[in-house]
């Protein structure tokens, strides 16, 4: 009979601004430890292959697929999820308001991921061309939707950001 030995280690990380800390199994996904240990619903599990993004997280301002991203990776990491990006009292960020305005949302499984990955876009405070955004937002599976709405909330609040007119 083989033997299997589990091992653990305590990570430490910044989670939506507050500081945590978690003993996890070394082989657990970062999606596992902030579905199972922390109730971020919002990180979905789809592909678990780094395909749909469904999964995306802010891992120090960049978007990462969580699912392939090994949970104790995070240590010393600030890590954001989209229950991260509302305000004090619930209310929605500009993106996500933006998602709401274009109907950019439809069954909604996706729409997390999309919106970190538009959140690592639009702290970038560049203007970027529909091909670009396309591009950008292009690791990402949405089953629903074709898009354009999606393309359309994220060019919208970047225009607000940058203070030009959509």
């Amino acid at each position: 009979m083989e033997k299997h030995i589990m091992q653990y280690q305590t990570v430490h990380f910044n989670l939506n601004g507050k500081d945590v800390e978690r003993t996890v199994d070394v082989r657990a996904s970062l999606t596992d430890m902030l579905r199972g240990d922390f109730r971020m619903t919002s990180v979905k599990k789809g592909c678990e292959v780094g395909e749909c993004g469904a999964c995306n997280v802010l891992i120090d301002g960049e978007a990462f697929n969580s699912c392939i991203y090994l949970a104790v990776w995070a240590e010393g990491k600030h890590i954001r999820t989209l229950e991260g990006l509302l305000g004090p009292n619930g209310e929605l960020s500009d993106i996500q308001q933006a998602f709401v305005e274009e109907a950019a949302i439809q069954c909604g499984f996706c729409t997390p991921g999309f919106i970190l990955t538009a959140v690592e876009i639009l702290e970038s405070g560049k203007e970027y061309s529909d091909a670009e955004l396309r591009k950008l937002l292009s690791g990402h599976l949405c089953r629903c939707t074709g898009y354009e709405n999606i393309l359309r909330a994220v060019k919208k609040t970047m225009y607000r950001r940058l203070g030009k007119s959509f």
